[in-house]
């Protein structure tokens, strides 16, 4: 007899059933695997030949065997055997030698995440709990971390203040922080469109470039410097946003999303056909560096008339220092962003685009322009991209359409959708999960992907709402409660 997890209600398991469904998905990773992994080419001798592993697509075979049978049991009701059996298979695949690396961390971790699901199905049953509860005790973890962000947001803006001056940064550690604040002001930025609006835009990459490629070209062209560039930057990108957006907010739902893909991808094609302009697939190298607010350069030995910024503090020159201020820089533009978020959240529109992200048809019966208020949110947003965009160019002096892929969208939405929708601090908390975890691991570089999917993964597991997920409405006919206060409510009347 199959053994059966307390409180889990047993049906006939059909076996046979089972091992099909099972069989069937490792007959699709052999038909996957086998030309893909058992026969790679390999240059010997100036000469391409075939080189087979096929042990690796053996193992590969048996994991995904054993990961279908775990998942189509625990659906079954048996999820306390597969909890065991997974723990038991995690372990022992850490100590086994299987032919690669990758197929280690592979059984690993499919065996934590087949235990996790066990683990979440063993204590749903056991639960009395209704979904709906469920969801409101992890709104009110939520809940909480968002009142303590009044504690936590200063102390975290007093330490990346502080931060390229602690011992243990270098200039490794300030590169990394430069590349955190990139992503969190563009989470924010977007945060805006998905988060508060509702909308869901799979193409925010392309303001993105469009303030990159506005900065490189008016640099380029026009001689303009830094600080004349990074608002035109921004303005041109609102610009692009309004210009999308004129023909696509009439749309909903997946067709806006697949619109916006392709506006996206539409503006990589440009930047990669447009020789003469853009410099196509070689991109725009050369791109001026910032100055000290047009007072000083960065540089050891100016020009005739132009001051040096260790001679305009009389300090030892390093090279270092043009790096601090780039951090600094993007620091003070993702806090604006911020303070410009919050604050916008309370006026009207921020309430409109609040309504509008709850119930689209609602608000058209208040008397809400949808097509206004979601034009505004698309131009604030790309204006915040294209700022970010014009750091980016600046920061690393060479731009090309590589940099500006899907792949990039993408990253940036999992960081608002796994910090909540909505939610400010989710987004510092999801960037360093998704950014700051890979760059500290940077030795793993190949496995990077693989540990962002598995984190996808158990997200959708646990969370599914994202991590700091909780929409209460920015302003209120009554003071908010907190959720110490909601959650012994709950307990009293309980």
């Amino acid at each position: 007899m199959t053994a059966v997890a307390p409180g889990v209600r047993a049906h006939t398991l059909d076996i046979a059933a089972v091992l099909k469904e099972s069989a069937l998905a490792a007959l699709v990773a052999l038909l996957l695997a086998f030309p893909l992994v058992g026969l790679r080419t390999v240059d010997v001798l100036s000469r391409l030949t075939i080189e087979p592993h096929f042990a690796e697509v053996a193992v590969a075979v048996v994991l995904v065997f054993l990961g279908r049978l775990g998942m189509a049991l625990t659906r079954e009701g048996r999820p306390l055997p597969v909890l065991v059996a997974s723990l038991v298979v995690a372990a022992s695949a850490w100590f086994l030698p299987l032919p690669t690396m990758p197929l280690k961390l592979i059984a690993v971790a499919g065996g934590a995440i087949i235990a996790l699901r066990a683990a979440l199905a063993l204590r749903s049953h056991h639960s009395t709990l209704s979904l709906a509860e469920r969801e409101r005790r992890m709104d009110r973890v939520g809940a909480r971390f968002q009142d303590a962000s009044r504690l936590i947001g200063p102390i975290a803006v007093i330490f990346a203040v502080a931060l390229p001056f602690l011992p243990f940064a270098d200039r490794a550690v300030v590169d990394i922080g430069i590349l955190l604040l990139t992503y969190i002001m563009l989470g924010w930025g977007l945060n805006i469109v998905v988060g508060l609006a509702g909308l869901l835009d799979l193409g925010y990459v392309a303001f993105y470039a469009v303030g990159a490629y506005s900065y490189a070209l008016l640099a380029q062209y026009f001689g303009f410097s830094f600080w004349l560039c990074l608002p035109l930057a921004g303005l041109l990108a609102s610009l692009s946003g309004l210009l999308l957006g004129f023909p696509v907010l009439r749309l909903r739902g997946d067709y806006f999303a697949i619109v916006t893909l392709g506006f996206g991808e539409m503006i990589r094609i440009i930047l990669i056909n447009w020789y003469d302009f853009t410099g196509g697939p070689n991109g725009i190298s050369g791109i001026p560096r910032p100055s000290f607010f047009g007072i000083a350069d960065f540089v050891r030995n100016p020009e005739p008339g132009v001051l040096s910024f260790h001679e305009l503090f009389g300090v030892e020159y390093s090279s270092i220092q043009r790096i601090i201020f780039l951090y600094y820089l993007i620091l003070v533009l993702a806090l604006f962003v911020n303070f410009f978020t919050l604050r916008i959240r309370k006026l009207p529109i921020g309430r409109a685009w609040e309504a509008l992200r709850e119930d689209d048809v609602a608000c058209t019966a208040l008397g809400i322009n949808r097509t206004n208020i979601k034009l505004a949110a698309f131009s604030i947003a790309a204006m915040f991209g294209g700022f970010a965009g014009s750091f980016f160019a600046t920061r690393q002096g060479f731009i090309s359409p590589e940099s500006f892929s899907f792949i990039e969208s993408a990253i940036i939405l999992a960081i608002v959708v796994l910090g909540g929708m909505g939610s400010q601090a989710g987004v510092v908390v999801a960037t360093l999960l998704v950014i700051g975890l890979p760059e500290m691991f940077r030795e793993l570089s190949q496995y990077r992907m693989l540990a962002f999917g598995i984190g996808m993964v158990l997200i959708m597991l646990w969370r599914p709402r994202g991590l700091l997920a909780h929409r209460d409405p920015t302003i209120l006919l009554h003071k908010r409660k907190s959720a110490m206060q909601q959650q012994q409510e709950s307990e009293d009347r309980a």
